[in-house]
């Protein structure tokens, strides 16, 4: 079968889980001898990029990138940005459909690469869609109000314009739900996550369809050394920003001398993280590193602190600390962290910054209660969250949506919520 993927941010041009999803599943696709396309936008990337490099990333063989670039440049996704339209990208966007006539459209993080307006494209192909984010009914994707805490409460307009985003006007025409009709489905990385979405009404069948690494992502770890280190550390890891969290625990370090705190990962809160550690010599920052570089600093890890202030409907860190037979320690307040860190049996959660600091010292000192959460978190992610098992999932999921109805034929309106075979 054909796949094209349409997604704003992939491959060095991208920030995190979204982008990471879109390559391990065109990668797995193309193993299982599928055909397969990935649709992005450039110029967003470099309209949010600030500081932050563009990824070292290979294409594997075989897939097929179709990089847009506008004339306009920031314009382009400004201007999707504010109509919830492909505009300037329209033309080739359906171009670029025609050419590969898919059978499969799977779209990803659409927010700028043509907004609830790409949801019609691609002919008759089946059509599936991954909300990666909480961006189908939240403006500033991730549910974190107005730059300082976790939304607990409707107040979009206010925390939008907090956020300095322009202006979404279309968000109050129903222009959403009339684009979520052209779905044959909506999937989910996490039960909380699809829970977030059902209550608020979106209008498309829902999946629960989890993530996954690669089989071969931690190939040999059971046999591999960590690295030596001359003291025990924890890791931490992911985009610096204030949402993230990691304020939280560099502080905290003070009281755990003997143990060090290393944290992989760039943003723009990276200087006010750098000026809260500036004495403490027991805190080092990894920058941002490839795959192999964070094997390398899970492995040699006593756990790896997952310190998250919004509800994440995934956290892919989890995953890849599992995959090194890392136990994790998770914010309750973390949405889906919960669920993939602590309902697996692989780590430990944390509310309050005591419970924080003892979940901390267990986990460095208690090498028995250790063992046992890296062996139950390593078993979640050889099984239920494995390539094999994602793959299964996907490819039941798409041949059922393709026997299930003519291909194409919108759907009616009605939140319905399922989930693939387990």
């Amino acid at each position: 079968m054909k796949f094209c993927m349409i997604t704003t941010f992939f491959g060095p041009k991208s920030f995190g889980g979204d982008a990471a999803y879109v390559d391990r599943l065109a990668r797995a696709l193309l193993r299982r001898g599928h055909e397969v396309h990935v649709i992005h936008c450039a110029d967003a990337f470099h309209l949010l990029r600030g500081g932050q490099p563009e990824r070292p990333y290979k294409a594997p063989e075989g897939l097929v990138v179709h990089e847009l670039r506008s004339p306009f440049r920031g314009l382009s996704p400004l201007a999707t940005q504010i109509t919830g339209q492909p505009w300037f990208k329209a033309r080739e966007l359906a171009a670029i459909l025609d050419s590969v006539r898919a059978d499969v459209v799977h779209f990803h993080n659409i927010s700028l690469i043509g907004g609830p307006g790409v949801l019609h494209l691609g002919g008759p192909a089946t059509r599936i869609m991954t909300a990666h984010e909480y961006w189908l009914f939240c403006p500033n994707h991730l549910l974190w109000k107005y730059g300082a805490k976790a939304c607990d409460g409707p107040e979009c307009v206010r925390c939008a314009l907090a956020a300095a985003r322009p202006p979404q006007l279309w968000r109050h025409t129903g222009l959403i739900d009339r684009a979520l009709q052209r779905l044959d489905a909506l999937t989910f990385p996490s039960r909380f996550a699809l829970e977030e979405h059902r209550v608020r009404g979106i209008g498309a069948p829902l999946v629960h369809l989890p993530l996954f690494l690669p089989d071969d992502w931690s190939e040999g770890i059971e046999e591999d050394e960590p690295e030596p280190t001359a003291r025990p550390y924890l890791a931490a890891a992911g985009r610096l920003v204030k949402m993230k969290g990691f304020q939280r625990v560099i502080p905290l370090m003070r009281l755990l001398p003997e143990v060090d705190l290393r944290i992989a990962g760039a943003g723009p809160y990276e200087p006010t993280l750098r000026r809260l550690a500036r004495d403490l010599p027991n805190v080092r920052f990894e920058g941002l590193l490839g795959g192999a570089g964070l094997r390398r600093l899970f492995h040699g890890a006593r756990g790896v602190v997952v310190p998250s202030l919004f509800p994440e409907t995934f956290g892919y860190v989890v995953l890849e600390a599992f995959a090194t037979r890392t136990p994790v320690i998770v914010h309750r307040g973390g949405g889906a962290l919960v669920e993939t860190g602590v309902e697996t049996g692989g780590g430990l959660p944390f509310e309050t910054d005591a419970e924080l600091l003892m979940a901390m010292r267990r986990i460095v000192h208690d090498e028995d209660m250790r063992e046992d959460l890296a062996h139950r978190g390593y078993t979640a992610r050889r099984n239920g969250l494995s390539e094999t098992a994602h793959m299964d999932r996907y490819m039941d999921l798409v041949n059922g949506l393709r026997s299930a109805r003519p291909i194409g034929t919108p759907h009616t309106r009605g939140a319905r919520s399922t989930a693939v075979r387990p």
